[in-house]
């Protein structure tokens, strides 16, 4: 074999090498891979039952019910879309209607989620990036500040 063939070679050898290294990684990290989804793109993108992922938005107000053994539901809403959310466990001091929340969890069905965790905004002028730029998008957040007196 030529200088060059050898070189080929040992080159060749280390793609693969790296390329079966990196799909072991990928493997490794399916189950920790969580994508997020504001309530229209989760309609839009329509994910099957049983995937895990976050929803972020806004606890429509109303909508929080309690019930046995820290057990409650709520829905979260960027306005448009609509997700009914289960869970039990203690949620956050500032968890409440109306503010900012990111749930972590599976999704059951069409509009239904079954979160293990859920975080809320810390103060007035805080919103996790994914649900502010969700919001934004949807031209629902305005970044805390007072919404503008409309000319009517």
């Amino acid at each position: 074999m030529t200088r060059k063939g050898r070189r080929l070679t040992l080159i060749a050898s280390m793609l693969v090498v790296l390329g079966v290294a990196a799909g072991l990684v990928l493997f490794a990290m399916r189950d920790s891979i969580v994508f997020f989804y504001g309530p229209s793109e989760l309609a839009e993108k329509a994910p099957s039952p049983g995937t895990r992922l976050r929803i972020g938005g806004l606890v429509k107000e109303g909508s929080l019910q309690h019930g046995q053994n820290k057990s409650m539901t709520f829905v979260i809403t960027d306005s448009h879309k609509e997700v009914r959310v289960a869970y039990t466990g203690q949620v956050p001091d500032l968890f409440r209607e109306g503010q900012g929340v990111v749930a972590e969890g599976v999704l059951l069905g069409r509009g239904q989620f079954l979160a293990d965790s859920v975080l809320a905004k810390h103060d007035e002028k805080y919103m996790p990036r994914e649900v502010a730029d969700a919001l934004k998008k949807q031209g629902v957040w305005n970044g805390g500040a007072p919404a503008p007196a409309s000319n009517n």
